[in-house]
C-alpha cells in the first residue's frame, strides 16, 4: 500500500473506533482487519501500530486540539472531521517521520473525500493553529 492507502484505512479504523467503548475495540480491531486480509502483512501491522499508537494519545491529542479550537470542542466536532484532526495532530506531534506540511495536506485531502463540504476548511484551520 501507498503512504497514502495506509493513512486512509488508519482513518478508517480511528473513526470506527469512536463508536465503540473500550472494552469492545480488540473486537472491532479484529474485524476491521478481517476485511484487510487480503493486504500485506507489513502493511497491517503499521496501520495496528499507528492506530494503538493514536488511541495511547488521545488525551493530549483531544487537549491540545481543544486549547486552539475557538468555539469548537471535541465533544461537538463532526466525527469524520476530529478523526481526520486526530489523525494529522499524532502525526505531526509524534510521528517524525512525516513532515507537518505533509499531514496537513493529508488530512485536507481526505477531509474532502470524505467530510462535508466545509470539512477541509474546518481541518485546515484547525490543524494550521497546531502547526
Amino acid at each position: 500500500m501507498s503512504r497514502r492507502e495506509l493513512r486512509e484505512q488508519i482513518f478508517k479504523m480511528l473513526f470506527r473506533a469512536d463508536f465503540y467503548e473500550a472494552g469492545e475495540l480488540p473486537v472491532q480491531e479484529e474485524l476491521f482487519f478481517e476485511e484487510l486480509s487480503g493486504k500485506a502483512e507489513k502493511d497491517q501491522s503499521y496501520i495496528r501500530q499507528k492506530f494503538e499508537d493514536i488511541v495511547k494519545h488521545l488525551g493530549e491529542i483531544d487537549a491540545a486540539v481543544n486549547g486552539v479550537a475557538s468555539g469548537w470542542k471535541t465533544s461537538r466536532m463532526g466525527k469524520v472531521d476530529l478523526t481526520l484532526i486526530r489523525l494529522a495532530v499524532y502525526e505531526i506531534r509524534y510521528d517524525a517521520d512525516i513532515p507537518t506540511g505533509v499531514a496537513i495536506n493529508e488530512a485536507v485531502e481526505l477531509a474532502k473525500a470524505y467530510g462535508t463540504d466545509d470539512s477541509a476548511s474546518f481541518v485546515n484551520g484547525i490543524l494550521a493553529k497546531l502547526a
